[in-house]
């Protein structure tokens, strides 16, 4: 009988029972067992660690446990310096784009105001999700623990807040979005890149009062929505502002 000794550390500790988290536990192991499918088999989806370290030695994903290993689990470190460590992907994704599942509707949405390439459909099953992520190399943002674990999905973030600008954040914080952030660049309804385009242009599309009060605007040649810098746009800028300073709630 295998038996290993694992500790999961920050946010890796959401995923498992209260009594096992912040401490060391004991648990059986599968003969040959390797230490991701030990790690899923007790409740972490794959794609939320970074690092692995078996017996304070760096390991992968496919290291074959043994009896009295110690094992402990890292997710994505923001001060640490772990490039002299084993790193459990071989490379990160870029440029950055993402693909949303079904709940996960504002937080894709809110993506999409930071000029973030997102796709998001609520009709995409668990299937095509892993497909698109695997197919056109995207992020993919998942509550749902079982999708997560599955062997093509290499890329992936469970936001654990359940409020899409806390989720924002996390998100932001995570994977260091606010450098390579482009507010209002993309069609909120289609993904699609905004261009600039006079007011004359688009005259006939526009309400009374915003022919009257506005003169800048961009459109999406895919869908042909117009956008101005109205009061939705005001809001939406303090939003994403408290989110790229780090500033605003938290919870």
């Amino acid at each position: 009988m295998t038996v290993a000794t694992f500790r999961f550390y920050q946010e890796l500790g959401d995923f498992l029972p209260p009594g096992r988290r912040q401490r060391e536990f004991s648990s059986r192991c599968a003969r040959e067992a390797t230490v991701k499918h030990m790690i899923e088999a007790l409740g972490v989806p794959h794609t939320e660690v970074e690092l692995i370290l078996v017996n304070g030695v760096s390991v992968g994903f496919g290291h074959v446990l043994a009896d009295g290993d110690r094992v402990a689990v890292y997710p994505r470190f923001e001060a640490m310096d772990t490039i002299p460590l084993l790193r459990v992907r071989e490379h990160p994704i870029r440029p950055l784009r993402f693909v949303a599942d079904a709940h996960l509707g504002g937080l894709a949405h809110m993506l999409r105001m930071l000029g973030f390439d997102t796709l998001y459909d609520n009709h995409f099953d668990d299937d095509e999700l892993a497909a698109i992520a695997e197919r056109e190399g995207r992020i993919l943002l998942s509550r749902d623990r079982e999708l997560l674990k599955r062997r093509s999905i290499t890329h992936a973030c469970y936001p654990h807040a359940l409020k899409p600008e806390q989720q924002l954040r996390e998100i932001v914080e995570r994977l260091g979005l606010a450098r390579s952030a482009r507010p209002f660049t993309l069609c909120l309804h289609c993904n699609a890149p905004l261009r600039p385009v006079d007011k004359a242009g688009v005259l006939e599309r526009l309400p009374p009062r915003v022919r009257e009060n506005h003169e800048r605007f961009s459109t999406c040649d895919r869908c042909g929505r117009v956008y101005w810098e109205g009061s939705h746009w005001r809001n939406m800028q303090r939003v994403l502002d408290g989110v790229l300073n780090g500033s605003g709630p938290t919870a």
